[in-house]
């Protein structure tokens, strides 16, 4: 756990996991960097080979930006402590059971190969990809760009970008976090706004409310966070959260990408002050972490779950799932599943597919 590796060595370790632990651990690639470096994910689930009905898709994404490798680091040993865990564990063993855990170190390796151990606020090599592309700037910009054609969005983006706008938009995702360097906060959508003020500037999404809980589900969970770390007598995050363009404004990043174009919910995890610190300190970020990893994850399972079906019994596939008061819907499988993950309180949830709309109901979605 002292030490850094390159990213063969990276996919290495995972593919020693896989073999390993062949009944729960799968390697996968979504694509490959501008350098031709495999973007490369462990998938981690009781049933690795084919997702369950009603089993949730969870993702951790890290080093989209190559030089704030304290991410990319837990990830990895996150995924080897729940391989190592489960059937041992019974936190972990329940989690991979229900869930479909998909864990991606990072999404910049090229960028990762030229970041050089001990640099920290200044450390800019490595940040943007091999084309000098800053990824969490790469990706549709909302409130600049027309959303209604994918198709259109794709033109002219990165490969690292593009194989995530793809990851994203073909698979339902239920909540996900990127992980960052930096600071020590948990930031939620939006990250950017409609004039793009530079900071101070709130831009609330549909679910602000819930955003709000799962990044304090991380924060009170992390050693550390919640304290109001202050890495730059700037930063001021009571509870170690923040909406993220009242921090600073963020057009083209992957966080709201997740949220206006899929079902996932995602936060922006920032781990450490130094973004790529000496490899020594590697264990302590990794306990400082641990517990609010596996915390967040849990949070796959919270809010509103089911089958939208029709009067026949048969499921409905693309019927849009609405929370009354809240202008975010969600989208069901082919298998009719849905997903909508809700801070605790008491809403009024809908369905419309098939040209029929359902009957509302009422649930109260209870904290852990």
């Amino acid at each position: 756990m002292c030490g850094y590796e390159t990213h063969q060595q990276m996919i290495s370790r995972l593919r020693n996991i896989e073999r390993n632990h062949p009944n729960i651990a799968k390697v996968g690639s979504i694509g490959t960097s501008v350098e031709g470096r495999h973007l490369v994910f462990l998938k981690l689930s009781g049933n690795v080979n084919k997702r369950n009905l009603m089993e949730p898709m969870f993702k951790y994404m890290g080093d989209m930006h190559g030089n704030e490798v304290v991410g990319r680091q837990v990830l990895l040993y996150l995924a080897e402590y729940l391989a190592n865990g489960y059937g041992k564990d019974d936190r972990i063993t329940r989690l991979v059971n229900t869930t479909e855990i998909f864990i991606m170190p990072s999404l910049n390796p090229d960028g990762y190969e030229l970041s050089r151990e001990g640099q920290c606020d200044n450390n800019r090599l490595g940040r943007s990809n091999a084309n000098g592309v800053d990824l969490n700037r790469n990706f549709p910009r909302q409130f600049d760009e027309p959303q209604n054609n994918l198709r259109q969005l794709r033109v002219g983006r990165e490969p690292e970008t593009l194989a995530a706008m793809d990851w994203i938009t073909r698979n339902p995702f239920v909540l996900s976090a990127n992980l960052h360097g930096g600071a020590v906060v948990a930031s939620y959508p939006f990250d950017d706004s409609p004039r793009h003020r530079t900071t101070g500037f709130y831009s609330s999404a549909p679910d602000d409310r819930t955003f709000k809980y799962l990044a304090q589900t991380y924060a009170r969970n992390h050693r550390e966070m919640h304290k109001n770390v202050r890495c730059t007598r700037a930063d001021n995050f009571p509870g170690g959260i923040t909406n993220g363009a009242e921090w600073y404004d963020v057009p083209g990043g992957m966080q709201d990408f997740n949220y206006v174009h899929s079902n996932a919910l995602e936060i922006t995890l920032e781990l450490s002050c130094c973004k790529h610190p000496p490899a020594a300190t590697l264990p302590r970020h990794w306990l400082d972490n641990k517990n609010a990893l596996l915390a967040y994850m849990e949070q796959t399972h919270s809010g509103v779950k089911g089958v939208v079906m029709d009067i026949n019994g048969n499921p409905v596939s693309g019927a849009r799932v609405s929370v009354v008061g809240i202008k975010r819907d969600v989208t069901t499988t082919g298998a009719g599943e849905y997903w909508r993950v809700l801070s605790p309180g008491r809403y009024t949830l809908v369905s419309e597919g098939n040209g029929r709309r359902s009957r509302e109901v009422e649930v109260t979605v209870d904290g852990k």
